[in-house]
This record gives structure tokens, sequence and C-alpha cells, in this order.
């Protein structure tokens, strides 16, 4: 679910506002998950802004002290999830700790980075969840470690349905900063798409939904 209905139209316009969204309705990009797009959101431009960095450190902190039990550890997705992560563990004064898409091939052939407890309580930093494959990758990563995940923010969210039961079967409460659908509500609002643009990326959404 979003956060906060006035941060969530926020914070789609600063996505807007710096061209984090991408279209392409004639030259589809390609998800991780093999998924072709017409839309892609690039949320690690926003480490490039500092007033737009500050704002979703400030909200994630927010979301994760009024939602969660005070974790004794933050965790950061590779990749975009370690530097958002890593600013809001800095705010909260907290351990920090990532988690990569694959073990290492060498050294110490870790899969966790940082040092982590048994039983230690953790909230995941995310940037952007699609079909949540890999992200929930992550949560049962650190579940097998011995730690108690007691949920996941993330700044953006497809809302596939394929998402939202993959988070519920593992539950992982998700709370994101903005949506899909502010997303595309925002971008008509301001001249960033136009009507055909809407039409192409709803339809991209119900057949999705409909899979």
């Amino acid at each position: 679910m979003i956060y906060n209905r006035t941060i969530s139209l926020q914070a789609a316009g600063y996505l807007l506002e710096i061209r984090a969204v991408k279209l392409s309705p004639n030259d589809l990009f390609t998800w991780a998950s093999g998924i072709k797009s017409p839309i892609y959101c690039d949320n690690r431009i926003t480490l490039s802004f500092p007033a737009i960095r500050s704002f979703i450190r400030e909200n994630f902190v927010n979301a994760i002290t009024g939602t969660f039990e005070m974790p004794g550890l933050i965790a950061g997705v590779a990749t975009g999830g370690i530097p958002q992560g890593a600013l809001v563990a800095e705010k909260l004064n907290l351990p920090f700790a990532y988690v990569r898409t694959s073990k290492k091939d060498h050294g110490l052939t870790n899969l966790i980075e940082g040092r982590i407890e048994a039983g230690q309580k953790v909230v995941v930093v995310e940037d952007l969840v699609s079909t949540g494959s890999s992200s929930l990758e992550a949560v049962q990563a650190l579940r097998e470690a011995g730690c108690i995940v007691t949920g996941m923010v993330a700044i953006f969210t497809y809302n596939l349905p394929i998402s939202i039961r993959r988070f519920n079967e593992a539950n992982c409460p998700l709370i994101t900063l903005t949506d899909y659908e502010t997303l595309i509500e925002k971008a008509l609002s301001t001249g960033y798409i136009n009507d055909n643009d809407l039409e192409i990326l709803r339809k991209f959404k119900a057949d999705l939904s409909a899979d």
C-alpha cells in the first residue's frame, strides 16, 4: 500500500520532474523478469538530486517508524536498495546490510553483506517492485539467515496482482511512497503523457493483471 496520498503525489511528481520515468510505446523496455513494457522507472536517478534524495529518506523513515516496530537492522536489496537503505540506516542510527542478487563466486561467497544476527528484526529497503520476485528473494535470504523481516519499504510499485499475491503469501507487508496508478495520474495532469499514452499504459497494466 502507499504510505500517504499526499506524499504519493509528491513522489510521483519528483520522479516525473527528473525524468526518471521513461516511456517508449514502440520500442519496449525489457524488465529483469522478462516482461516487455512501454514504461521504465529508473529510481537510481533520484540519488543525483539532494532534495529529492532527502525527501525519499525522510519519508522512508516516517513510514518505517510509523508502521513497523523499530528494527535492529536496515537491509537494502541490490542494487537500487543499497544506497537508499544506507541513507535510512544512517538517519535511524541503525546497522546496515545488503542482499546480493546471487552469492559471490569468490572470497567468502557471501549472499548477505554486513553483520547480521539471528533474531534481529529487519526492515528491507527496495527502490522498485515489479513482480516482487527479486525483492522477496532478498527477504527469504534474510529469513533463512535467522532474521525476522517485519516488512519492506520501496519508492515505487507497479501494483501488479502477482506481486501483491507474492507479498501476501510471504507475509511481508509492503509500504511504498508512490505507485503506478498515482504516477500515470500525475503524468497526465502535468502533460508528461497524453491521452494516447494513457491508453497504452492502462492497457499494459490491464494485460498484465489478466495474466
